[in-house]
This record gives structure tokens, sequence and C-alpha cells, in this order.
């Protein structure tokens, strides 16, 4: 298993602080670093500084394709960071949401299955330096090609959570991208992939199983918890517009939370804030899906939640702000310790 780190705008870094926390990064023994798409500095930037700075394998976990690029804006963007960076960079596709009132404002229709499949195929040409033609519900494209031949070779991996996108990812991509799963779920989900894999007569080998596992390391247990607890509830909780068991909320349901979400979601439409939800939260709803806590039982508890995948990424969450609080949750959390426990 390889095991990368991810760091994002939520951390408030600026862009050389980024820059400083990867070279640290690489130090410490990590062999990728990854961040989302969609904060400031941009991923696109921030994988092609971390390129130059260090020798590790950049990746974007996710753009969210469907809402925000063409795909062969997208492409062009992906084949730039692949040339910059010597073929050392992964792309991560998504949806960028989901129900009927998601798809209706990206002007798509409400078939995700077909317009990522649709959009991922196209990528993956483009990058490949085919020229492409589509007519499908995701990507209309007339004889297109980025006009570049001999590009370093850039892996798509397709964000899933649910079968049918799991299926898909086994199908079309080079690697699923998970999230919030805890190692029952990972187990299900490698399951998913090998039947979309074998669908297209592929080998499951060929689709890398790569997620993030969030920790927040802090002596003061207490602000760990709500730093993290934060996060969990801001992707697990019922969203306006989201059917209540599709995307994160959908997944944490399958995972045997719904009734805890359902109370926390009735306290919050009659008024409690975030921090109050977080408090009345059960500790095993986030001890499922990651890690709070001091630093000691971190690599023990982060090995235990990345059981199953190619590739395990340390995401990181601060309960203070700082690039010193990152330093100190890599520290932590480093391969060889991960790998030892």
């Amino acid at each position: 298993m390889m095991i990368g780190v991810g760091l994002d705008a939520r951390l408030g870094l600026p862009f050389g602080q980024l820059r400083e926390v990867a070279r640290e990064a690489e130090r410490l023994g990590f062999e990728s670093l990854w961040t989302p798409a969609g904060g400031v500095p941009d991923a696109f930037h921030i994988c092609a500084a971390w390129s130059q700075d260090t020798s590790l394998r950049t990746g974007i976990s996710v753009v969210p394709a469907a809402r925000m690029w063409t795909a062969q804006a997208l492409a062009a963007q992906a084949a730039t960071v692949a040339q910059l960076s010597s073929g050392r960079f992964v792309l991560g596709l998504g949806t960028g949401g989901y129900g009927p009132v998601f798809w209706e404002s990206a002007g798509l229709p409400n078939r995700p299955i077909a317009v990522m499949r649709d959009y991922v195929t196209a990528v993956r040409r483009l990058l490949a330096g085919e020229t492409v033609t589509s007519d499908g519900p995701g990507v209309r494209l007339r004889s297109v090609s980025l006009g570049v031949r001999d590009l370093p070779r850039t892996p798509v991996y397709l964000a899933a959570l649910g079968p049918q996108m799991l299926r898909l990812a086994g199908e079309v991509a080079d690697g699923a991208l998970l999230n919030w799963a805890a190692p029952e779920r990972i187990a299900a989900s490698l399951r998913w992939i090998a039947e979309g894999a074998a669908r297209a007569g592929r080998s499951p080998g060929e689709v890398s199983a790569t997620m993030y596992v969030r920790v927040c390391i802090d002596d003061d247990v207490a602000a760990a918890r709500r730093a993290f607890g934060a996060q969990v509830l801001g992707y697990a909780l019922a969203q306006p517009g989201v059917p209540p068991g599709a995307g994160y909320r959908g997944l944490f349901s399958q995972m045997g939370f719904d009734e805890a979400l359902r109370e926390l979601e009735d306290r919050r439409d009659r008024g409690a804030a975030m921090a109050d939800l977080v408090e009345a939260a059960p500790d095993e709803l986030f001890r499922a899906v990651g890690y709070f806590g001091p630093a000691a039982a971190a690599p023990a508890a982060f090995a235990r939640l990345s059981v199953g995948l190619d590739e395990a990424i340390v995401r990181v969450i601060t309960a203070r702000p700082g690039p010193e609080a990152v330093v100190r949750a890599m520290a932590a959390l480093t391969p060889s310790a991960i790998r030892a426990a």
C-alpha cells in the first residue's frame, strides 16, 4: 500500500507554506501529495509546484468535473501538469453534486452514471492523444484532440461512493477514489470495483483503490474532536435538495448511522449550531471513518481504517492554525509508523 498526504485550502495555508509542508512530507517518507479542487490556491497550480519542489507523485481528488469543466479544457489542464511533472500526476474526477436539482443547475440530465461514463472515457482518450467524437449525455465533441502527441501517461481516477459508480470505475477508469468509507465499506467497494472490471474484461488489479483517511492530531482531545467532527457532519448530514438516500448522507446511512443522523438533523432543523451537533454526535460515527486525538494511537488507527486500499492518503485536519499543526500530524503518521503498526 502506498501512503500519501492530503493538504487543502481548509488548512488556511498560503501557497508558499503549502510548498514548504510538501517538502517536509517528502522528507518524512510520504509517497504522494494530494489536494482537492475548488479552493484557493488552485489545485492544478499546487500540484505543478509540488512536482517542481519534490520527486513525489501528485494528485487532485477530486475535480467536480460536470459542474466546472468541459472535457477538453480539463484534459488540457491535466496534460500540462503531466508534462511539468514528467508523468507524476493523477487526475481525479467526480460529479460535483447529487440529485435532480444539482444536475439541472449543471445543465445535464439526471443520469450520473451515463454522464460520468462519457466524461471519463473522453478525458482518458484525449490524454492518450486520440481524436474524440462524442454525442452522449455527458460530453459532446466533434473530432476534438489536444493536438499533442507522446504526452506522459496521466491516470484518471473516478470518485465513487455507491455500487453503480464503483462498478463504472472498474470498467472505465484507472482508479477509484473512495471517501469516508469504514473498513467494511472499503471491502464492499473493492468487490463492486472488481465486478465492473470483470464486465470490461479487465483485471481488478488494473484499477487502483485510493482513499482519504482524515486525522486530527492534538493532545487536546476535545478540540481535536470538534475540528474532526465538524468535517464529518459537513458531509454526513442531509443537504437541501439532495435525497437522503443519495450522496454522502446515503453512504453514512448504509454504514449504519441513519438513526443517529436523523436525530442530529432534527436538532439542526430546530436551530442547533454545528458545534452543538458535534457535541451530540456519537463517537462511533467519528471513529468509524477517521481518527482524532493524541499522536501515539494514530498509526494503529490509520492502519485499521485503510485495510484493503492500494493507496491511503493521510488527510490532515487541524484543531489550530498554522503549518506546525500540519507537520505534527504528518510526523505522527509517517508511512514507516503506519506500516510498523
